[in-house]
């Protein structure tokens, strides 16, 4: 009876793994439940990428550690969206900067009037720039107010992740992603990514990771400018990211980057290559997408990630109980229909107080 009970619960929230709460319950008369339903957000596409509609629980199975599952929780209608869009701002992102920003302002721009979002930014430490919010216009002063520190140097990209998921996310119902804008190089985060990987393994927050290759650009000089609070100093404070002029009004040098330096070279592709390893496998575990800035029109990448998770099929079930020691179980969606693609996380964790 009370599994029947839970299962009604769950057709009106976004079940993880955990306790829930009946949310349109006054503070005093909450009713919790609990439950150990595995939801597994589900992306089903054709060949070509095109959102394939109209599946029905009866067209899924669904497999834990190779033993088939009954789907007890099914959802396919349209949903509203909760995005947390991530900035990087670090050192290393100057040359690109306003090029993240203008993506992420693009990224908002396909987001309904239903549909939440918020602004994180992250160098030596995570900035909240705004919560979630439907106001288009606090979310867009929220990107303009993100900025390269001045005297701070680190990328504390994975901690952004973690806590996005862990603190921001959690208890969240419905349809939520990361939007991950940055380089992908990590410098000074107290989580490893090991941790991090392993952590992911109990959400179902989508993580889609943007990259956009740094290290090859020309550098740039600002001249110093003399008189006011910062004489003598460059630039006076932060510059904007793309080709902005500093306090002083001069623009500023570029300076070409070494040509005679094959050893450097070498260690910043390998330094991309494994950012973008790293990005990769953020997406690939919780069933997002990874893309390069030279993939293609990002605003069409943006479409088909605001598509997925509008449209994203949600099952639900019931693991069997779990007498060994083993806290991470494979996970397998199958889809019925032929010729189709189906994304979802590969594996999910036991949640550990």
């Amino acid at each position: 009876m009370l599994r029947r009970i839970t299962v009604f619960v769950g057709l009106t929230l976004l079940l993880g793994v955990g306790t829930l709460g009946a949310q349109n319950k006054p503070a005093d008369d909450t009713i919790k439940v609990e439950t150990k339903l595995v939801s597994i957000p589900t992306i089903v596409s054709d060949r070509d990428g095109r959102y394939v509609p109209n599946l029905t629980a009866a067209d899924f199975t669904v497999w834990q550690d190779g033993v088939r599952q009954n789907v007890e929780f099914f959802a396919a209608t349209e949903e509203p969206i909760s995005v947390a869009l991530l900035i990087d701002t670090s050192q290393s992102t100057r040359p690109v900067l306003g090029d993240i920003k203008d993506s992420a302002k693009s990224f908002l721009k396909l987001l309904g009037p239903q549909d939440k979002a918020m602004i994180v930014s992250f160098d030596y430490e995570t900035h909240i720039l705004s919560p979630l919010t439907a106001d288009q216009d606090e979310l867009k002063k929220a990107i303009k107010k993100a900025e390269i520190p001045s005297g701070h140097v680190g990328t504390t990209l994975r901690d952004a992740v973690f806590e996005t998921v862990n603190k921001t996310f959690k208890g969240l119902s419905g349809r939520k992603a990361i939007i991950l804008l940055t380089d992908g190089k990590d410098h000074g985060s107290e989580i490893s990514t090991r941790d991090l990987l392993y952590r992911l393994e109990e959400t179902d927050t989508l993580i889609y990771t943007i990259f956009f290759k740094t290290g090859d650009q020309p550098r740039q000089i600002f001249p110093p400018i003399g008189g006011g609070r910062n004489g003598g100093v460059f630039g006076g404070g932060r510059f904007p990211g793309k080709g902005g002029r500093n306090r002083g009004g001069f623009p500023p040098i570029s300076v070409p980057r070494p040509r005679d330096n094959p050893q450097r070279r070498e260690r910043i592709e390998e330094q991309n290559l494994e950012a973008a390893e790293l990005l990769q496998k953020l997406s690939d575990l919780t069933a997002g997408r990874f893309y390069s800035t030279k993939s293609g029109k990002l605003k069409d990448r943006f479409a088909e990630i605001v598509d997925e998770l509008r449209f994203q099929y949600r099952l639900g079930f019931y693991p069997p109980e779990d007498t060994s020691a083993k806290t991470v179980h494979s996970l397998k969606v199958k889809v019925s229909r032929p010729d189709a693609v189906v994304r979802a996380r590969a594996s999910y964790r036991n949640k550990t107080n």
